[in-house]
């Protein structure tokens, strides 16, 4: 699979677009106008075996529920990440057998070298 979800109204997420320059080859999901279904959160949770690690605990949704104040458990994620496009830590791209979540330089830098 190859495959980025991203967010249209985010500066870095468009940098980052242009920056990774994808091949055709890529499907590109705006998880804002097509919201991730549970079967897409699924297929990135085989990947990091955690929900918690596709949280952006830096969303204003997060903050604002008081969540980093609180005991979650893995179903917790999920059910946000299913609730609110904002909760996904964003982008996240797939690559065959790789993903690479966030917008760290460190992980940008990551998945570059995975696209090469």
């Amino acid at each position: 699979m190859k495959k980025i979800f991203y967010l249209s109204t985010c500066d870095t997420n468009k940098r980052i677009l242009k920056e990774l320059n994808l091949s055709s080859e890529f499907e590109k999901q705006d998880i804002k106008k097509n919201l991730i279904s549970e079967s897409e959160l699924e297929e990135m949770y085989q990947f990091t075996r955690s929900y918690e690690a596709l949280i952006n605990k830096r969303a204003k949704l997060y903050s604002e529920r008081g969540l980093k104040n609180k005991t979650l458990q893995e179903e917790d994620y999920k059910l946000l990440l299913l609730e609110h496009y904002t909760f996904l830590k964003r982008p996240v791209l797939i690559n065959e057998d790789e993903i690479f979540v966030g917008n760290s330089k460190s992980v940008i830098a990551l998945a570059k070298q995975s696209l090469k």
